[in-house]
Parts: C-alpha cells; structure tokens; sequence
C-alpha cells in the first residue's frame, strides 16, 4: 500500500506562484510514474503533469506547459509541482497519484494510489 500526503495548496491572486508536494511512504524513484491531476467544481479530473520512474522524463497539459513544472526528490520519496503565473483557471483542488506504469498516462484509471487533494486557489 502506497500512501500519498499533498501539501502546499493555497491562495494567490493571478500571476502568482505556489510549490505543491506529494510525499510518499515508499520509494516510488523505481517502482511507479507519478502525475499530477487537477478537478475544478463540476468537471472531470484532468491531468495536469507525469514524470516517469527511473529517468525522470516529464510530461504536460497543454494549459499549463511553460508555467508549471513536476520534478522529484528519490531520497525523500516527494514529488513536487511547482506552479509560477497562475491563473484564475488554475483553481482546482490538485491530487498526486502514482502509477505501476513506467511512463505516466493522462488517464486517471491508471492510477492505482492517490492522495487526498491540496486545495489551490487563483483570485484577485
């Protein structure tokens, strides 16, 4: 069982920037690709960014390509998102998930463990 702990959410007015983390209670650096997905009020979970094991190759939404960046830490089993020109559009409440899969999919279905949520809020 893989436990996932978000943190980092919060408020910022447009423009700003936030660091999320999604901390591990295993090893993930060789064993799953790790993502990012984000659900707005009333819409599907959407992927946001995937990082594969092993080599760290990263992966993005469209929407958010050129501002958001997924990196990890293997020794502190953390993956982080951090998240520079926000915008309004950001808000969502972002999840972390991990997948047995090598390379990250943009379909939740994939994901076997997922955290809680950290709530992330976009207004001026």
């Amino acid at each position: 069982q893989v436990q996932l702990v978000e943190s980092g959410g919060g408020s910022v007015q447009p423009g700003g920037s936030l660091r999320l983390s999604c901390a591990a209670s295993v090893s993930t650096s060789s064993t799953f690709a790790m993502a990012w997905f984000r659900q707005a009020p009333g819409k599907e979970r959407d992927f946001v960014a995937g990082i594969t094991r092993s080599l760290g190759t990263t992966f993005y939404a469209d929407s958010v390509k050129g501002r958001f960046t997924i990196s990890r830490d293997n020794a502190k089993n953390t993956v982080y998102l951090q998240m520079n020109t926000l915008k309004p559009e950001d808000t969502a409440l972002y999840y972390c998930a991990a997948s047995a899969q090598a390379v990250p999919t943009r379909t939740t279905y994939a994901y076997a463990y997922w955290g809680q949520g950290t709530q992330v809020t976009v207004s001026s």
